[in-house]
């Protein structure tokens, strides 16, 4: 990665490039019915109580501080495993590509990373960018077992891969997962891993943060970041709370240059996200609750307004009707303030407080409402596809053809999972060898072809339907930026920037 500063995945893979999710995105959360009763305590003293934290003190004397991590490490260890992996790739021969020759000649490479066993059936987590296209897995167990493993399971949204390996008659150590939830920041952590293959390694540090976002490459991605030193291999491994816990899966470091290694900006998915996709590998599809409704950070002035003396929670900015979060009385202009007694910051934080629970489980979101607290009860459930996502290949005669278009829903603006808005038109495909590949990128939402807007699939072949050959005029938003574009076979290709717009209400309700 260019620059002195770069994101890079903790595997021996390749470097993360971050994705910055599309303005105006609709949050992928659910509501169920509404408790209408109104507290008549005001918005600044409302804080709902948070479970009970274990007690936390700083050491009081050098005999304290002399006291060892080994216990929690010997704990821990037998169930951090290091994980290689071979795929094998081709490669064409000498003066192949002019003469077409030879044939491809294939070279194996090598990768490593790190895992966590969750469960004695021989159950391995990992990251998905540890084990992504490999053709052999070997797990290597601290005490020098090793086994094949195969793939059950992977979310890249979630950098996220669940392996299967075959202990036979033995039995296996396995690993705790805790509640990611309590973790704050100052907490001592280990982080266990296998750092560029020089073996199982401890290292120690704190929790920077929770609830990160903004690292990974969709917008599914939430992190606990701290300083122990993580490194090239550590992808997979264990971040471990002073009880034995593991609160999270170490996937991304920030490195200070083209040579990568720890500056201490490592960054962990929570073990309450963890425990989501676990349960989602048994159906094979992961899937975070949906609310159908949007919103926006507060600012300072938006939270005097509202009588708060901070600038925390979400103000909802509009309500898909017949959704979830109408049917349960949520409102334009509600302040989100805590889900289950937990403050919601803003909107990326009120999506990972959502999307660490699993579907079917009932919360509590605390709103405010002219000035005075409400709960609302909110049963977590899974987004609709609605309309039907209709995959459509564009035909033959029109500078569009070839590529693959769909109908956006929330469901599947979630499974492809980068911050897209939840109704509209998105590119799926667009074929290497096609005209297209110049004019269009997967993730473009089509809003006008040809002057004409268009909502759903059936409206793009409509616009584009007698029109003359070598000749298109479009307008898309590309990720939060909205383009106009002209295309002519004989007079070339140009777009200009818009400025944005308000889209209104994202989704509709089945």
């Amino acid at each position: 990665m260019n620059g002195d500063k770069g994101v890079r995945m903790t595997g021996r893979a390749a470097l993360l490039v971050v994705v910055g999710a599309a303005g105006g995105a609709a949050l992928a959360l659910g509501l169920g019915a509404m408790d209408g009763g109104v507290r008549a305590q005001s918005a600044d003293e409302m804080a709902a109580a948070a479970a009970p934290a274990p007690l936390r003190q700083t050491p009081a004397s050098q005999a304290e501080i002399t006291l060892s991590f080994a216990p929690v490490a010997r704990a821990a260890q037998p169930s951090v495993v290091n994980i290689f992996t071979a795929r094998v790739v081709r490669q064409q021969g000498a003066m192949g590509q002019y003469f077409g020759m030879f044939e491809s000649q294939p070279r194996v490479a090598n990768a490593l990373g790190s895992g966590v066993i969750v469960d004695g059936a021989g159950l391995v987590v990992t990251n998905n960018h540890v084990v992504a296209g490999a053709d052999q897995i070997i797990v290597a167990l601290a005490d020098r077992r090793e086994y094949p493993a195969k793939l059950l399971f992977a979310e890249p949204r979630l950098d996220l891969a669940l392996l299967k390996i075959e202990p036979g008659n033995g039995t296996l150590p396995v690993a705790k997962l805790g509640d990611s939830d309590r973790a704050q920041v100052g907490d001592l952590v280990l982080a266990i891993g296998n750092p560029f293959g020089v073996g199982q390694t401890v290292t120690q540090g704190i929790v920077s943060a929770t609830a990160r976002t903004g690292i990974g490459v969709s917008d599914a991605q939430f992190f606990i970041q701290t300083d122990a030193a993580i490194n090239q291999g550590n992808s997979g491994g264990a971040l471990v709370a002073m009880n034995g816990d593991v609160i999270g899966i170490n996937t991304v470091i920030l490195t200070g240059g083209a040579q990568g290694g720890s500056i201490g900006l490592g960054f962990a998915i929570p073990s309450n996200m963890v425990k989501n996709f676990l349960r989602a590998a048994s159906t094979g599809k992961f899937q975070t609750a949906w609310i159908g409704a949007e919103g926006e950070a507060l600012t300072s002035e938006s939270a005097a307004r509202a009588g708060l003396s901070r600038p925390i929670g979400m103000r909802v900015s509009g309500v898909v009707p017949g959704s979830p979060a109408e049917k349960a009385g949520l409102k334009a202009g509600d302040i989100v303030h805590a889900i289950d007694g937990k403050e919601v910051l803003d909107p990326s934080s009120l999506r990972y407080q959502i999307a660490s629970h699993p579907l079917g489980e009932t919360v509590t979101l605390t709103v405010i409402r002219d000035g005075k607290a409400r709960n609302l009860l909110l049963a977590l459930a899974p987004p609709p596809e609605t309309p039907a996502r209709n995959l459509t290949r564009l035909p033959a005669g029109n500078l569009f053809s070839g590529v693959t278009i769909g109908n956006l829903s929330p469901a599947f603006a979630q499974e492809i999972g980068a911050g897209l808005p939840e109704r509209g038109v998105v590119v799926v495909e667009v074929p290497r060898q096609a005209v297209a590949v110049r004019l269009l990128r997967p993730g473009d939402v089509v809003e006008q072809v040809n002057g004409r807007p268009v909502a759903k699939v059936e409206d793009v072949l409509a616009a584009m339907a007698g029109q003359q050959a070598g000749q298109l005029s479009y307008v898309v938003n590309r990720f939060g930026q909205r383009l106009e574009c002209v295309a002519d076979v004989a007079r070339g290709f140009q777009c200009r920037a818009l400025a944005p717009r308000y889209a209104g209400l994202v989704g509709e309700a089945a």
